[in-house]
């Protein structure tokens, strides 16, 4: 029997962990709004390509807060971009001028062509100013209709849920915001049956995320364009998710249409963009090209038609600058080519080695997807949906991903993922899927 003294002096058990995780969670079951479905994770800390859950427990992560952090978590240049510029200033409203937002706007137009941008929150919110511009340059002809693609998601304000063509985002918010109807992606010809003497704006995404990870294909975005040129309407691209370097070009249109010809003077009349622009700060925004249509364009929405009151802060604008100093720097899009034609062919070859689970790859750059078969038998008898049930077994085995859909499992890494790491997801998946099969 150990002496008395010796009991004394031996420190008292820590605190189970998941007391901690069950504390956590019931602060959010008492005070947070429950509109969202959570994975049974809490995390502390994050470095890098990794994040720690409140046991300890490393995880490397591949959805990187759904295509957001750029360039990882805790990452020193944004600490720094953030304490320096808070020395300075954080906010003055838009009623001023600043040097951080000027900037950061030429960075993006030299990124594109000719135009403008206007500094927002958040997707949903640079949406919303594309819905305004397609209406304002359809208000004098009485046109105000925007086509939007079936699967797409566009955000979820009254008009964003509008805009998508998904009908499970629409249920229970009835009646929708007028002025949105919705057509096959990919299909040209629907696309043209489809407008109406009200339509007056095409939007689509340059790979639809939500809706499966599918890109737009050549023909169809040339196609687009014609059209909208024949019939004097907006080409709008919401480039939230596939956009800021994602495909491995600073947008996903310029990836699909690179190198093809007759593609050289490609242009959308507006393109929203938000996610990895910040880094993890959230900042938005929404490019308008200088004319289209004998307009000038980019000064349609003029003083008192459009305004919010955070947008291009300079906290965040500073922050957005040094991410793409970074990406720019580093190298990072062709990182993200390489890499994500190297994770494609990889995660395609699961679908060779283990056919009962896993039907095909797709995507492009580090916006990338599986497939799953529809009928799994290693997955049997569970009434969650399949890409749900696979993404909770990465995440017992270390690797975050993101769910899109019932059958497909994303991938969305951080732009500076080295190829180290992602071979290391690839092993991961692959131990979970034949676990599986």
């Amino acid at each position: 029997m150990r002496p008395a003294k010796m009991r004394e002096i031996v420190p008292p058990l820590p605190p189970i962990v998941h007391n901690q995780y069950a504390e956590v969670r019931e602060l959010f079951n008492r005070f947070v709004v429950p509109s969202y479905g959570r994975f049974e994770l809490a995390f502390s800390h994050g470095a890098g390509h990794y994040l720690w859950d409140l046991s300890g427990k490393r995880y490397l992560d591949l959805g990187s807060g759904i295509a957001v952090c750029a360039l990882g978590h805790a990452n020193p240049e944004i600490t720094e971009a953030l304490i320096e510029q808070s020395r300075k200033l954080v906010h003055i409203s838009n009623l001023y001028y600043h040097e951080p937002q000027g900037r950061l706007a030429q960075r993006i137009v030299g990124h594109l062509a000719p135009g403008k941008v206007f500094f927002s929150n958040s997707g949903a919110e640079a949406n919303e100013g594309l819905y305004k511009l397609a209406r304002k340059f359809g208000h004098d002809e009485g046109r105000y209709e925007v086509l939007t693609a079936i699967n797409s998601f566009h955000g979820r304000t009254l008009a964003g849920i509008a805009a998508t063509g998904q009908d499970k985002v629409k249920k229970g918010f009835e009646p929708a915001v007028p002025g949105f109807r919705h057509i096959p992606y990919n299909d040209l010809e629907a696309a043209r049956a489809a407008i109406s003497p009200a339509t007056a704006a095409i939007l689509i995404e340059g790979i639809q995320g939500e809706g499966g990870i599918t890109p737009a294909t050549t023909e169809y975005l040339l196609g687009l364009r014609k059209l909208c040129d024949e019939k004097r309407l907006l080409l709008l691209i919401d480039g939230v998710q596939c956009g800021h370097f994602r495909s491995g070009k600073f947008q996903s249109f310029q990836r699909i249409l690179e190198g093809v010809p007759g593609a050289e003077g490609f242009l959308p009349d507006g393109l929203s963009m938000a996610k990895s622009l910040g880094g993890g700060f959230p900042i938005a925004a929404f490019w308008v090209r200088e004319e289209s249509h004998g307009v000038k364009l980019c000064d349609l929405l003029s003083p008192g038609t459009h305004a919010t009151t955070y947008g291009g802060t300079p906290l965040g604008c500073a922050v957005a600058l040094k991410v793409l100093d970074v990406v720019e720097r580093d190298r990072l899009a062709d990182n993200v080519r390489n890499t994500g034609d190297f994770l494609k062919t990889s995660l395609a070859g699961l679908a060779d080695r283990y056919p009962t689970v896993v039907k095909s790859a797709r995507g492009l750059g580090y916006m990338l997807g599986f497939e799953l078969q529809e009928n799994i038998p290693g997955l049997a008898g569970n009434s969650k949906p399949i890409s749900l049930q696979v993404v909770n077994r990465l995440h017992e085995a270390g690797v975050l991903t993101v769910p899109s859909g019932n059958q497909i499992v994303r991938l969305l890494p951080a732009l500076s993922l080295p190829r180290t790491l992602a071979e290391e997801g690839l092993s991961v998946i692959e131990s979970v899927v034949k676990s599986i099969a």
